[in-house]
């Protein structure tokens, strides 16, 4: 009986580190890219990477300071000042910083010792990029292992219904490697999907694929019509599946195994 009582807790320990330890399909983070706190990379949209990033309600983002200047991530802007829905104080590089967003609405943010470094978190109803004039930008993407290719699927709506003659542009990176880089996209319905070049590294936490959307207007022939600009950035993570599927299996077989061999029936 005491090996029986046994099985069932390693069974039950098993599933507990599993669920604690699988990641989330879509991880918001945000890096402060090396070299942030000299100016220049305002010009560039690129004090922040992302320097815009679309979450779901009750979603956290986590930024990491990349540089070897100290840093603030503080919600607000340089000419309005702080607004105190969030601040990190000064963090040092290496350092981490994490905030939960439980309501919609778009939040500006700046660096308080590097003015010029302004991003912005747009929390919508889901993980979805949700813009302005109704405009919703959806990425899916699958992660993929090192030397193998991912689809990227875009879907553009307008006000929850279809649209059609979309026109965008869409990147991708692993770290400092360009998979997928088209521009002057032209689609009819608003869906398509487009495949990466293979990956340099297995898509992972460290090292994820992200991928950018930005919405060039609607129409055949320029000038486009619509909220051009808006844009939606994800970032494609493995998540709990085969693997930790797999752990499961074999945690579950060495259970039945230990009580066969007791000759206790064991329950599941």
């Amino acid at each position: 009986m005491k090996i029986q009582n046994k099985a069932i807790f390693l069974a039950i320990l098993s599933v507990g580190v599993l669920s604690t330890i699988a990641p989330s399909a879509f991880a918001a983070e945000v890096s402060v890219p090396a070299g942030s706190g000299v100016p220049g990379c305002e010009e560039t949209n690129e004090c922040w990477f992302p320097a815009e990033i679309s979450v779901g309600v009750g979603e956290t983002v986590t930024w990491s300071n990349d540089d070897t200047a100290a840093h603030t991530v503080t919600s607000g802007s340089a000419a309005d000042g702080p607004d105190d829905i969030f601040d990190s104080s000064l963090f040092m590089a290496g350092a981490e910083f994490s905030h939960t967003f439980d309501t919609e609405g778009t939040y500006p943010y700046f660096c308080m010792v590097h003015p010029w470094m302004a991003g912005t978190v747009i929390v919508g109803a889901t993980a979805e990029g949700i813009m302005e004039e109704g405009l919703m930008i959806s990425i899916e993407a699958e992660p993929a292992a090192a030397g193998e290719t991912t689809d990227v699927t875009v879907t553009i709506t307008m006000d929850g219904s279809s649209t059609e003659h979309v026109n965008y542009d869409v990147i991708a990176t692993q770290g400092s490697d360009t998979v997928l880089d088209e521009k002057g996209v032209h689609d009819h319905d608003g869906v398509m999907t487009h495949t990466t070049m293979a990956l340099p590294l297995d898509a992972s936490s460290d090292m994820p694929v992200d991928v950018t959307v930005t919405f060039n207007g609607f129409g055949i022939d320029p000038p486009f019509t619509g909220p051009i600009g808006e844009s939606n950035t994800m970032q494609v993570v493995p998540e709990f599946g085969t693997i930790a599927m797999m752990i499961l299996g074999v945690s579950i077989i060495s259970i039945i195994a230990l009580s066969a061999k007791s000759r206790v029936i064991l329950k599941l």
